[in-house]
Protein backbone atom coordinates (compact mmCIF):
# COMPACT_ATOMS: atom_id res chain seq x y z
CA UNK A 1 0.00 0.00 0.00
CA UNK A 2 1.54 3.63 -1.18
CA UNK A 3 1.03 6.66 0.54
CA UNK A 4 -2.05 7.48 -1.94
CA UNK A 5 -4.13 3.86 -1.20
CA UNK A 6 -3.60 5.40 2.68
CA UNK A 7 -5.13 8.50 2.16
CA UNK A 8 -7.97 6.93 -0.13
CA UNK A 9 -8.82 4.74 2.79
CA UNK A 10 -8.83 6.75 5.00
CA UNK A 11 -11.06 9.55 3.51
CA UNK A 12 -13.26 6.47 2.20
CA UNK A 13 -13.74 5.76 5.71
CA UNK A 14 -15.10 9.39 6.97
CA UNK A 15 -16.84 9.95 3.96
CA UNK A 16 -18.61 6.52 2.73
CA UNK A 17 -22.48 6.58 3.32
CA UNK A 18 -23.64 6.28 6.72
CA UNK A 19 -24.87 2.43 5.67
CA UNK A 20 -21.81 1.96 5.20
CA UNK A 21 -20.06 3.14 8.35
CA UNK A 22 -22.52 1.42 10.36
CA UNK A 23 -21.73 -2.46 9.16
CA UNK A 24 -21.04 -4.32 12.46
CA UNK A 25 -17.85 -5.96 12.81
CA UNK A 26 -19.15 -9.30 15.06
CA UNK A 27 -22.07 -11.65 14.38
CA UNK A 28 -23.01 -10.09 17.78
CA UNK A 29 -23.69 -6.52 16.83
CA UNK A 30 -25.84 -7.73 13.65
CA UNK A 31 -29.18 -6.77 13.64
CA UNK A 32 -32.11 -9.21 12.07
CA UNK A 33 -32.01 -12.15 9.94
CA UNK A 34 -32.00 -14.14 13.73
CA UNK A 35 -33.69 -17.24 11.87
CA UNK A 36 -30.16 -18.16 9.81
CA UNK A 37 -27.44 -16.46 12.77
CA UNK A 38 -29.51 -17.04 16.09
CA UNK A 39 -27.31 -18.85 18.16
CA UNK A 40 -28.26 -22.08 17.52
CA UNK A 41 -28.42 -21.86 13.72
CA UNK A 42 -26.03 -23.55 11.15
CA UNK A 43 -24.31 -20.43 10.22
CA UNK A 44 -23.82 -18.82 13.39
CA UNK A 45 -22.40 -21.74 14.25
CA UNK A 46 -20.17 -22.31 11.00
CA UNK A 47 -18.55 -18.42 11.16
CA UNK A 48 -17.57 -18.56 15.17
CA UNK A 49 -15.98 -21.82 14.20
CA UNK A 50 -14.14 -20.72 11.07
CA UNK A 51 -15.68 -23.70 9.22
CA UNK A 52 -17.98 -22.06 6.77
CA UNK A 53 -18.30 -23.78 2.88
CA UNK A 54 -19.74 -21.96 -0.20
CA UNK A 55 -22.69 -20.16 0.71
CA UNK A 56 -24.81 -17.91 -1.31
CA UNK A 57 -26.89 -15.02 0.53
CA UNK A 58 -30.23 -14.35 -1.22
CA UNK A 59 -32.87 -11.55 -0.35
CA UNK A 60 -33.87 -8.21 -1.09
CA UNK A 61 -31.51 -5.24 -0.88
CA UNK A 62 -30.60 -3.32 2.44
CA UNK A 63 -31.04 -6.88 4.40
CA UNK A 64 -27.56 -7.03 5.18
CA UNK A 65 -25.86 -9.81 2.50
CA UNK A 66 -23.49 -7.71 2.35
CA UNK A 67 -23.26 -7.32 6.10
CA UNK A 68 -22.45 -10.69 6.82
CA UNK A 69 -20.10 -11.15 4.54
CA UNK A 70 -18.19 -8.44 6.10
CA UNK A 71 -18.58 -9.91 9.14
CA UNK A 72 -17.36 -13.41 7.80
CA UNK A 73 -13.89 -11.17 7.07
CA UNK A 74 -13.16 -9.77 10.24
CA UNK A 75 -13.83 -13.45 11.73
CA UNK A 76 -12.12 -15.61 9.32
CA UNK A 77 -8.56 -16.79 9.53
CA UNK A 78 -8.25 -17.26 5.55
CA UNK A 79 -7.70 -14.44 3.08
CA UNK A 80 -10.41 -12.59 2.23
CA UNK A 81 -10.51 -11.30 -1.51
CA UNK A 82 -14.05 -9.24 -2.56
CA UNK A 83 -15.46 -8.35 -6.08
CA UNK A 84 -18.21 -6.97 -7.43
CA UNK A 85 -19.81 -8.52 -10.98
CA UNK A 86 -20.71 -5.79 -12.16
CA UNK A 87 -17.51 -4.04 -12.95
CA UNK A 88 -15.46 -7.75 -12.76
CA UNK A 89 -14.04 -10.05 -15.59
CA UNK A 90 -11.98 -13.38 -15.63
CA UNK A 91 -8.79 -11.58 -15.56
CA UNK A 92 -9.81 -10.73 -12.28
CA UNK A 93 -10.99 -14.16 -10.99
CA UNK A 94 -7.54 -15.53 -12.52
CA UNK A 95 -5.04 -13.26 -10.35
CA UNK A 96 -7.70 -14.51 -7.29
CA UNK A 97 -7.08 -17.98 -8.13
CA UNK A 98 -3.46 -17.60 -8.52
CA UNK A 99 -2.88 -15.78 -5.26
CA UNK A 100 -5.22 -18.54 -3.46
CA UNK A 101 -2.94 -21.32 -5.22
CA UNK A 102 0.25 -19.47 -3.82
CA UNK A 103 -1.34 -19.09 -0.30
CA UNK A 104 -2.75 -22.65 -0.40
CA UNK A 105 0.63 -24.12 -1.47
CA UNK A 106 3.28 -21.62 0.74
CA UNK A 107 1.57 -20.93 3.82
CA UNK A 108 -1.30 -23.78 3.72
CA UNK A 109 -3.99 -20.78 4.10
CA UNK A 110 -7.53 -20.89 2.72
CA UNK A 111 -9.52 -17.96 0.66
CA UNK A 112 -12.59 -17.01 0.79
CA UNK A 113 -14.16 -14.94 -2.32
CA UNK A 114 -16.91 -12.57 -1.66
CA UNK A 115 -18.54 -12.10 -5.26
CA UNK A 116 -21.61 -9.30 -5.17
CA UNK A 117 -24.44 -9.19 -7.18
CA UNK A 118 -23.12 -12.77 -8.69
CA UNK A 119 -26.31 -13.14 -11.08
CA UNK A 120 -24.30 -10.64 -13.08
CA UNK A 121 -21.97 -12.99 -13.90
CA UNK A 122 -22.57 -14.78 -16.93
CA UNK A 123 -22.79 -18.64 -17.85
CA UNK A 124 -18.92 -18.92 -18.51
CA UNK A 125 -17.93 -16.40 -16.02
CA UNK A 126 -19.84 -18.69 -12.79
CA UNK A 127 -18.52 -22.20 -14.73
CA UNK A 128 -14.99 -20.76 -14.10
CA UNK A 129 -15.14 -20.61 -10.83
CA UNK A 130 -16.41 -24.40 -10.52
CA UNK A 131 -13.40 -26.38 -10.25
CA UNK A 132 -11.62 -24.22 -7.54
CA UNK A 133 -14.83 -24.38 -5.36
CA UNK A 134 -14.54 -27.91 -5.98
CA UNK A 135 -11.06 -28.47 -4.88
CA UNK A 136 -11.65 -26.04 -2.23
CA UNK A 137 -8.98 -23.57 -3.70
CA UNK A 138 -11.83 -21.14 -3.05
CA UNK A 139 -14.40 -20.82 -0.85
CA UNK A 140 -17.41 -18.97 -2.36
CA UNK A 141 -20.01 -16.15 -0.55
CA UNK A 142 -21.77 -14.84 -3.17
CA UNK A 143 -25.17 -12.30 -2.83
CA UNK A 144 -27.83 -11.69 -5.08
CA UNK A 145 -31.06 -10.24 -5.16
CA UNK A 146 -32.72 -12.25 -7.48
CA UNK A 147 -33.60 -15.90 -7.26
CA UNK A 148 -30.22 -17.75 -6.96
CA UNK A 149 -32.22 -21.27 -8.77
CA UNK A 150 -32.47 -19.15 -11.86
CA UNK A 151 -29.63 -17.15 -12.17
CA UNK A 152 -26.74 -18.78 -10.54
CA UNK A 153 -25.26 -22.16 -12.35
CA UNK A 154 -26.89 -25.51 -11.10
CA UNK A 155 -23.24 -27.02 -10.21
CA UNK A 156 -22.20 -23.74 -8.49
CA UNK A 157 -25.45 -24.11 -6.49
CA UNK A 158 -24.97 -28.06 -5.87
CA UNK A 159 -21.58 -26.80 -4.42
CA UNK A 160 -23.14 -24.01 -2.11
CA UNK A 161 -26.00 -23.53 0.71
CA UNK A 162 -28.32 -21.08 0.19
CA UNK A 163 -29.08 -18.65 2.92
CA UNK A 164 -32.46 -16.40 2.08
CA UNK A 165 -32.13 -13.47 3.73
CA UNK A 166 -35.61 -11.70 5.09
CA UNK A 167 -36.54 -8.01 4.96
CA UNK A 168 -36.24 -6.70 8.46
CA UNK A 169 -38.28 -6.61 11.19
CA UNK A 170 -39.57 -2.48 11.85
CA UNK A 171 -38.18 -3.23 15.33
CA UNK A 172 -34.43 -4.36 14.01
CA UNK A 173 -35.01 -1.00 11.68
CA UNK A 174 -35.67 1.03 15.37
CA UNK A 175 -32.74 -0.59 16.95
CA UNK A 176 -30.66 0.59 13.46
CA UNK A 177 -31.98 3.94 13.53
CA UNK A 178 -30.75 4.51 17.17
CA UNK A 179 -27.49 3.52 16.46
CA UNK A 180 -27.20 5.85 13.72
CA UNK A 181 -28.34 9.07 15.77
CA UNK A 182 -26.52 8.69 18.93
CA UNK A 183 -23.51 6.16 18.17
CA UNK A 184 -20.41 8.64 18.45
CA UNK A 185 -18.23 6.09 16.73
CA UNK A 186 -19.19 5.10 13.93
CA UNK A 187 -22.95 6.88 13.56
CA UNK A 188 -24.34 10.50 13.64
CA UNK A 189 -23.93 10.90 17.61
CA UNK A 190 -21.20 13.75 16.78
CA UNK A 191 -23.47 16.16 15.47
CA UNK A 192 -26.01 16.18 18.76
CA UNK A 193 -29.04 14.79 17.02
CA UNK A 194 -32.14 13.63 18.53
CA UNK A 195 -34.94 12.06 16.79
CA UNK A 196 -38.61 11.64 18.19
CA UNK A 197 -40.56 8.22 18.41
CA UNK A 198 -43.01 9.14 15.89
CA UNK A 199 -40.24 10.03 13.52
CA UNK A 200 -38.54 6.54 13.72
CA UNK A 201 -41.50 5.09 13.19
CA UNK A 202 -42.56 6.70 10.35
CA UNK A 203 -39.00 6.16 9.02
CA UNK A 204 -39.05 2.21 10.05
CA UNK A 205 -42.36 1.60 8.68
CA UNK A 206 -41.81 3.08 5.03
CA UNK A 207 -38.31 1.57 5.07
CA UNK A 208 -40.31 -1.56 4.50
CA UNK A 209 -37.66 -3.73 5.51
CA UNK A 210 -34.55 -2.04 3.87
CA UNK A 211 -31.96 -1.11 6.67
CA UNK A 212 -29.95 1.23 4.11
CA UNK A 213 -33.21 3.02 2.55
CA UNK A 214 -34.45 4.36 6.68
CA UNK A 215 -30.12 5.00 6.97
CA UNK A 216 -29.87 6.84 4.38
CA UNK A 217 -33.20 9.24 5.53
CA UNK A 218 -31.47 9.73 8.95
CA UNK A 219 -28.09 10.58 7.45
CA UNK A 220 -29.73 13.21 5.40
CA UNK A 221 -32.18 14.39 7.92
CA UNK A 222 -29.05 15.06 10.18
CA UNK A 223 -26.96 16.88 7.64
CA UNK A 224 -29.24 19.01 6.10
CA UNK A 225 -31.72 20.31 9.91
CA UNK A 226 -30.85 23.38 11.18
CA UNK A 227 -30.19 23.46 14.88
CA UNK A 228 -32.22 24.78 17.50
CA UNK A 229 -31.00 27.76 19.06
CA UNK A 230 -32.47 26.51 22.42
CA UNK A 231 -30.94 23.90 22.99
CA UNK A 232 -28.45 23.54 20.27
CA UNK A 233 -29.54 19.84 18.82
CA UNK A 234 -30.68 18.57 15.64
CA UNK A 235 -34.39 17.36 16.15
CA UNK A 236 -35.30 14.88 13.48
CA UNK A 237 -39.45 15.12 13.64
CA UNK A 238 -41.85 13.88 11.58
CA UNK A 239 -41.57 16.57 9.32
CA UNK A 240 -37.95 16.43 8.72
CA UNK A 241 -38.30 12.23 8.13
CA UNK A 242 -40.86 12.68 5.41
CA UNK A 243 -38.98 15.04 3.47
CA UNK A 244 -36.51 12.28 3.73
CA UNK A 245 -38.02 9.46 2.40
CA UNK A 246 -41.07 10.70 0.10
CA UNK A 247 -41.88 7.28 -1.05
CA UNK A 248 -42.11 4.21 0.28
CA UNK A 249 -39.71 1.43 -0.94
CA UNK A 250 -41.91 -1.15 -2.79
CA UNK A 251 -40.02 -4.45 -3.20
CA UNK A 252 -40.63 -4.65 -6.96
CA UNK A 253 -38.65 -5.76 -9.83
CA UNK A 254 -39.44 -5.42 -13.87
CA UNK A 255 -38.64 -8.64 -15.11
CA UNK A 256 -38.02 -10.88 -11.33
CA UNK A 257 -40.07 -12.68 -8.84
CA UNK A 258 -41.97 -9.74 -8.09
CA UNK A 259 -43.30 -8.37 -11.10
CA UNK A 260 -44.59 -11.95 -11.93
CA UNK A 261 -45.75 -12.97 -8.71
CA UNK A 262 -47.82 -9.22 -8.92
CA UNK A 263 -49.81 -10.02 -11.92
CA UNK A 264 -50.12 -13.53 -11.09
CA UNK A 265 -51.80 -12.51 -7.94
CA UNK A 266 -53.78 -9.55 -9.65
CA UNK A 267 -55.04 -12.12 -12.18
CA UNK A 268 -56.43 -14.46 -9.71
CA UNK A 269 -57.90 -11.87 -7.91
CA UNK A 270 -60.08 -11.18 -10.95
CA UNK A 271 -60.85 -14.92 -11.84
CA UNK A 272 -61.38 -15.32 -8.23
CA UNK A 273 -64.12 -12.21 -7.76
CA UNK A 274 -62.03 -10.43 -5.20
CA UNK A 275 -62.42 -6.84 -5.95
CA UNK A 276 -60.71 -5.87 -3.22
CA UNK A 277 -57.68 -8.17 -3.82
CA UNK A 278 -57.54 -7.07 -7.19
CA UNK A 279 -57.94 -3.05 -6.65
CA UNK A 280 -54.78 -3.93 -4.22
CA UNK A 281 -52.54 -5.03 -6.65
CA UNK A 282 -53.39 -2.61 -9.55
CA UNK A 283 -52.34 0.05 -6.57
CA UNK A 284 -48.86 -2.11 -6.20
CA UNK A 285 -48.34 -2.41 -10.00
CA UNK A 286 -48.97 1.45 -10.96
CA UNK A 287 -47.21 2.17 -7.42
CA UNK A 288 -44.55 0.42 -8.46
CA UNK A 289 -44.00 2.25 -12.11
CA UNK A 290 -45.26 -1.01 -13.77
CA UNK A 291 -45.86 -0.38 -17.58
CA UNK A 292 -49.66 0.30 -18.03
CA UNK A 293 -49.82 -1.48 -21.55
CA UNK A 294 -48.47 -4.70 -19.92
CA UNK A 295 -51.53 -4.55 -17.33
CA UNK A 296 -53.67 -3.92 -19.87
CA UNK A 297 -52.67 -6.46 -21.99
CA UNK A 298 -53.05 -8.78 -18.97
CA UNK A 299 -56.68 -7.43 -18.42
CA UNK A 300 -57.43 -8.41 -21.94
CA UNK A 301 -55.98 -11.83 -21.61
CA UNK A 302 -58.06 -12.26 -19.01
CA UNK A 303 -61.55 -11.14 -20.52
CA UNK A 304 -60.83 -13.46 -23.21
CA UNK A 305 -60.39 -16.27 -21.41
CA UNK A 306 -62.21 -15.88 -18.27
CA UNK A 307 -65.06 -13.41 -18.52
CA UNK A 308 -65.69 -14.15 -21.91
CA UNK A 309 -67.03 -17.35 -20.98
CA UNK A 310 -69.36 -15.84 -19.26
CA UNK A 311 -70.10 -12.69 -21.33
CA UNK A 312 -68.72 -12.82 -24.64
CA UNK A 313 -69.51 -8.78 -25.31
CA UNK A 314 -67.10 -8.27 -22.56
CA UNK A 315 -63.86 -7.55 -24.67
CA UNK A 316 -64.72 -5.68 -28.27
CA UNK A 317 -61.87 -5.08 -30.56
CA UNK A 318 -61.72 -1.79 -32.43
CA UNK A 319 -61.73 -2.39 -36.47
CA UNK A 320 -57.95 -1.51 -38.03
CA UNK A 321 -56.20 -2.05 -34.19
CA UNK A 322 -53.57 -4.87 -33.45
CA UNK A 323 -51.74 -2.70 -31.35
CA UNK A 324 -52.47 -2.89 -27.39
CA UNK A 325 -53.09 0.40 -27.10
CA UNK A 326 -55.98 0.46 -29.73
CA UNK A 327 -57.91 -1.96 -27.62
CA UNK A 328 -60.74 -1.11 -25.47
CA UNK A 329 -62.47 -3.01 -22.83
CA UNK A 330 -65.88 -2.19 -22.23
CA UNK A 331 -69.07 -3.33 -21.71
CA UNK A 332 -72.21 -3.30 -23.97
CA UNK A 333 -73.77 -0.81 -21.41
CA UNK A 334 -72.65 1.21 -17.94
CA UNK A 335 -71.65 -1.11 -15.49
CA UNK A 336 -72.48 0.12 -11.74
CA UNK A 337 -69.03 -0.72 -10.91
CA UNK A 338 -67.68 1.77 -13.25
CA UNK A 339 -67.70 4.54 -10.71
CA UNK A 340 -66.54 2.85 -7.80
CA UNK A 341 -62.99 2.39 -9.18
CA UNK A 342 -62.01 5.73 -8.19
CA UNK A 343 -62.99 5.85 -5.21
CA UNK A 344 -61.37 1.84 -4.33
CA UNK A 345 -58.32 3.23 -5.92
CA UNK A 346 -57.44 6.19 -3.50
CA UNK A 347 -57.44 4.12 -0.10
CA UNK A 348 -55.78 0.91 -2.28
CA UNK A 349 -52.81 3.99 -2.80
CA UNK A 350 -52.76 5.50 0.26
CA UNK A 351 -52.22 2.21 2.17
CA UNK A 352 -49.14 1.39 0.11
CA UNK A 353 -47.73 4.59 1.89
CA UNK A 354 -48.55 3.63 4.52
CA UNK A 355 -49.11 -0.35 5.50
CA UNK A 356 -45.85 -2.58 4.85
CA UNK A 357 -46.11 -4.58 1.99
Amino acid sequence: MDLFDFMRENTMDKESPLASRLRPVTLDEVVGQQHIIGKDKLLYRAIKADKLGSVIFYGPPGTGKTTLAKVIANTTSADFKQINATVAGKKDMEEIVKEAKDSLGMFGKKTILFVDEIHRFNKGQQDYLLPFVEDGTLTLIGATTENPYFEVNGALLSRSRVFELKPLEREDIRELIRRAVYDKDKGMGVYNAVIDEEAMNFLADVANGDARAALNAVELGVMTTERDPADGKIHIDIDVAQECIQKRVVRYDKDGDNHYDTISAFIKSMRGSDPDAAVYYLARMLYAGEDMKFIARRIMICAAEDVGNADPQALLRRRNGSACRRLRLFFPRPSPMWPLLPRAMRPAMRSLTHWRQ
